[in-house]
Protein backbone atom coordinates (compact mmCIF):
# COMPACT_ATOMS: atom_id res chain seq x y z
CA UNK A 1 0.00 0.00 0.00
CA UNK A 2 1.61 3.28 -1.30
CA UNK A 3 0.72 7.29 -1.40
CA UNK A 4 2.14 9.27 -4.28
CA UNK A 5 3.51 12.29 -3.41
CA UNK A 6 5.79 14.53 -5.17
CA UNK A 7 9.19 14.60 -4.41
CA UNK A 8 9.44 18.58 -3.44
CA UNK A 9 6.73 20.97 -4.06
CA UNK A 10 7.79 24.49 -5.51
CA UNK A 11 7.42 27.07 -3.23
CA UNK A 12 4.98 29.60 -5.04
CA UNK A 13 6.30 32.60 -6.54
CA UNK A 14 4.93 35.97 -5.54
CA UNK A 15 4.35 38.42 -8.17
CA UNK A 16 7.03 41.44 -8.11
CA UNK A 17 6.45 44.53 -5.57
CA UNK A 18 5.24 47.57 -7.19
CA UNK A 19 6.70 50.91 -5.60
CA UNK A 20 4.26 52.92 -3.60
CA UNK A 21 3.17 56.07 -5.48
CA UNK A 22 4.63 59.48 -4.56
CA UNK A 23 2.13 62.11 -3.57
CA UNK A 24 2.69 65.29 -5.42
CA UNK A 25 -0.67 67.15 -3.75
CA UNK A 26 -2.79 67.15 -1.11
CA UNK A 27 -6.15 67.98 0.00
CA UNK A 28 -7.00 71.26 1.27
CA UNK A 29 -10.01 69.53 2.94
CA UNK A 30 -9.95 66.54 6.06
CA UNK A 31 -13.30 64.52 5.51
CA UNK A 32 -14.57 62.55 7.74
CA UNK A 33 -17.94 60.10 8.11
CA UNK A 34 -20.02 60.81 10.99
CA UNK A 35 -22.60 58.03 12.37
CA UNK A 36 -25.94 59.32 14.00
CA UNK A 37 -29.47 58.59 14.32
CA UNK A 38 -31.78 58.78 11.45
CA UNK A 39 -35.16 60.79 12.71
CA UNK A 40 -36.92 57.69 11.58
CA UNK A 41 -34.63 55.34 13.59
CA UNK A 42 -35.88 57.12 16.59
CA UNK A 43 -39.28 56.94 15.72
CA UNK A 44 -39.36 52.68 14.82
CA UNK A 45 -37.26 52.89 18.14
CA UNK A 46 -40.09 54.41 20.16
CA UNK A 47 -43.04 52.68 18.66
CA UNK A 48 -41.18 48.91 19.30
CA UNK A 49 -40.80 50.49 22.82
CA UNK A 50 -42.14 48.33 25.93
CA UNK A 51 -43.00 50.96 28.55
CA UNK A 52 -42.88 49.71 32.28
CA UNK A 53 -43.21 52.44 35.03
CA UNK A 54 -43.40 52.59 38.64
CA UNK A 55 -43.74 55.56 40.96
CA UNK A 56 -45.15 56.83 44.56
CA UNK A 57 -46.89 60.16 45.43
CA UNK A 58 -45.09 61.62 48.61
CA UNK A 59 -46.13 64.61 50.42
CA UNK A 60 -43.97 67.40 48.38
CA UNK A 61 -43.85 65.32 45.46
CA UNK A 62 -43.82 62.15 43.06
CA UNK A 63 -40.89 59.84 43.03
CA UNK A 64 -40.66 57.12 39.82
CA UNK A 65 -38.88 55.64 37.05
CA UNK A 66 -39.87 54.82 33.58
CA UNK A 67 -37.87 52.00 31.94
CA UNK A 68 -38.31 51.80 28.08
CA UNK A 69 -37.45 48.55 26.70
CA UNK A 70 -36.65 48.32 22.79
CA UNK A 71 -36.18 45.10 21.37
CA UNK A 72 -33.96 45.08 18.12
CA UNK A 73 -35.20 41.88 16.37
CA UNK A 74 -38.73 43.35 16.26
CA UNK A 75 -37.49 46.26 13.67
CA UNK A 76 -36.25 43.55 11.59
CA UNK A 77 -38.74 44.03 8.89
CA UNK A 78 -38.45 47.66 9.06
CA UNK A 79 -34.68 48.74 8.99
CA UNK A 80 -31.71 47.69 6.86
CA UNK A 81 -29.61 47.44 9.44
CA UNK A 82 -28.83 43.71 10.84
CA UNK A 83 -30.79 43.70 14.25
CA UNK A 84 -27.77 41.61 16.26
CA UNK A 85 -25.90 42.65 19.58
CA UNK A 86 -23.08 44.96 17.81
CA UNK A 87 -26.04 46.79 16.47
CA UNK A 88 -27.46 47.39 19.39
CA UNK A 89 -24.19 48.24 21.03
CA UNK A 90 -23.66 51.00 18.36
CA UNK A 91 -27.11 51.84 19.34
CA UNK A 92 -26.59 52.28 22.73
CA UNK A 93 -23.72 54.72 21.98
CA UNK A 94 -25.93 57.15 19.76
CA UNK A 95 -28.75 56.99 21.77
CA UNK A 96 -26.80 58.21 24.97
CA UNK A 97 -25.89 61.33 23.27
CA UNK A 98 -28.36 61.80 21.03
CA UNK A 99 -30.62 65.03 22.41
CA UNK A 100 -33.89 64.03 20.09
CA UNK A 101 -33.89 60.60 22.20
CA UNK A 102 -33.37 62.13 25.65
CA UNK A 103 -36.04 64.95 25.01
CA UNK A 104 -38.71 61.82 23.61
CA UNK A 105 -37.42 59.77 26.79
CA UNK A 106 -37.83 62.50 29.13
CA UNK A 107 -41.75 63.68 27.45
CA UNK A 108 -42.59 59.56 27.54
CA UNK A 109 -41.33 59.35 31.29
CA UNK A 110 -43.45 62.63 32.22
CA UNK A 111 -46.83 61.66 30.54
CA UNK A 112 -46.33 58.44 32.52
CA UNK A 113 -45.35 60.76 36.27
CA UNK A 114 -48.48 62.25 35.19
CA UNK A 115 -50.65 59.25 34.88
CA UNK A 116 -49.23 57.67 37.96
CA UNK A 117 -49.68 60.40 40.34
CA UNK A 118 -52.72 61.04 39.19
CA UNK A 119 -52.38 64.72 38.73
CA UNK A 120 -50.44 67.66 36.62
CA UNK A 121 -46.22 67.45 37.75
CA UNK A 122 -44.26 70.32 38.03
CA UNK A 123 -40.37 71.24 38.25
CA UNK A 124 -39.26 67.83 37.24
CA UNK A 125 -35.44 66.77 37.43
CA UNK A 126 -34.88 63.44 35.28
CA UNK A 127 -31.38 60.97 34.97
CA UNK A 128 -31.30 59.18 32.20
CA UNK A 129 -29.23 55.36 31.58
CA UNK A 130 -28.63 53.79 29.09
CA UNK A 131 -28.01 50.13 28.76
CA UNK A 132 -27.87 47.34 26.66
CA UNK A 133 -28.65 43.36 27.11
CA UNK A 134 -27.80 40.90 24.11
CA UNK A 135 -30.34 42.41 21.67
CA UNK A 136 -32.44 44.60 24.15
CA UNK A 137 -31.66 48.49 23.82
CA UNK A 138 -33.00 49.74 27.64
CA UNK A 139 -33.28 53.84 28.47
CA UNK A 140 -33.89 54.03 31.91
CA UNK A 141 -35.35 57.50 32.90
CA UNK A 142 -35.67 58.12 36.71
CA UNK A 143 -38.07 61.26 37.26
CA UNK A 144 -38.86 63.29 40.58
CA UNK A 145 -41.25 66.25 40.12
CA UNK A 146 -43.42 68.81 42.66
CA UNK A 147 -47.12 69.15 42.39
CA UNK A 148 -48.44 71.58 40.11
CA UNK A 149 -50.28 74.85 41.16
CA UNK A 150 -53.84 74.62 40.94
CA UNK A 151 -55.20 75.30 37.45
CA UNK A 152 -51.76 75.33 36.06
CA UNK A 153 -50.43 72.98 33.18
CA UNK A 154 -48.00 70.66 33.98
CA UNK A 155 -44.29 71.80 33.30
CA UNK A 156 -42.99 68.36 33.77
CA UNK A 157 -41.89 67.60 29.94
CA UNK A 158 -40.37 71.05 29.52
CA UNK A 159 -38.19 71.37 32.69
CA UNK A 160 -34.32 69.98 32.44
CA UNK A 161 -33.25 69.23 35.31
CA UNK A 162 -29.92 66.94 35.86
CA UNK A 163 -29.47 63.98 33.33
CA UNK A 164 -26.76 61.22 32.96
CA UNK A 165 -26.71 59.81 29.51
Amino acid sequence: MGTHLPASAAPAQLPPRKPMASVRRVSLFEREIRVGLSSAAIEILFDLASVLSEGAREADGYFGSTMITIELARAAALVSDSCDASTVHRLAELVATDPRVRDRARALAAAEADRLAGQPLRRAQFDLHVRESGRHLHIDVELEARWAAAGSCSDVAGTAGGEGA
